[in-house]
């Protein structure tokens, strides 16, 4: 078993690789692997005895997880036999002409770092940017995914979060009003649309029905004619 664990699976110059090195960065592979699945199933368990699932959890599973994931890299190379320091300072002119050249790639990364740590926005948030309302379903360090209102998954940048003004309709307590463009033909009846519109926000199961949170419609006289729909909502 020892001779085996010995034999010599690559070999060059200086450096050789052998069986046993291998099995060892293996086992350190799925070893990391099963530790983080444990780690996340307890983070999620402790936050559900506390009833906050506020998604807060899933931010502090993904930085766990970067931080053992880089820290078994680091033990799988020196098992191989790569000397850390050596490949750092050999490579760290390529990595600085990377860096130039993928500048928003590593804004990315610092802006989903940025996000987990802060927590300000969260999964399962509902958030408004570019004009979107939409559900975070997951924050990864370079992207995050969302889903608008009508189920379109969405990837976007982590830096839009963290450059641009965000709207979290989520940390909002109080009822929220969204304000809805309809355009209709010039010679529609004004007052059946308001009337159909009304009763297609109070059907709607999240519009508030206490009369201070009553729809309302406005006209709104442009090229055309729209009729905006206002409605009071619970948080979606």
């Amino acid at each position: 078993m020892k001779e085996l664990l010995k034999s010599e699976i690559i070999s060059t110059g200086n450096y050789t690789m052998t069986a046993g090195n291998l099995l060892v960065a293996v086992i350190i592979f799925v070893g990391t692997y099963f530790l983080i699945r444990i780690i996340a199933a307890l983070i999620t368990r402790t936050f559900k005895r506390r009833n906050r699932p506020d998604g807060r959890h899933f931010s502090i599973i993904q930085l766990v997880k970067y931080f053992i994931w880089t820290l078994a890299f680091v033990f799988i190379l020196q098992t191989l036999g790569f000397n850390i320091t050596f490949l750092i300072a050999s490579s760290a002119a390529l990595l600085v002409g990377i860096g130039l050249g993928l500048q928003n790639v590593f804004k990315d990364f610092i802006s989903g770092i940025t996000l987990l740590i802060e927590g300000t926005i969260k999964v399962d948030d509902i958030v408004e940017v570019d004009g979107l309302v939409v559900k975070v379903n997951e924050i990864a360090l370079r992207t995050s995914k969302v889903t608008t209102r009508e189920d379109n998954v969405v990837i976007i940048p982590n830096h839009k979060f963290i450059e641009e003004k965000i709207v979290n309709w989520t940390n909002n307590m109080l009822p929220s009003r969204f304000m809805i463009e309809v355009g209709v033909d010039y010679s529609s009846d004004a007052m059946l649309v308001e009337k159909i519109l009304i009763e297609c926000a109070t059907l709607h199961k999240d519009v508030l029905k206490e009369k201070e949170y009553i729809a309302t419609v406005r006209l709104k006289r442009l090229w055309k004619i729209f009729f905006g729909l206002s409605t009071d909502i619970l948080q979606l």
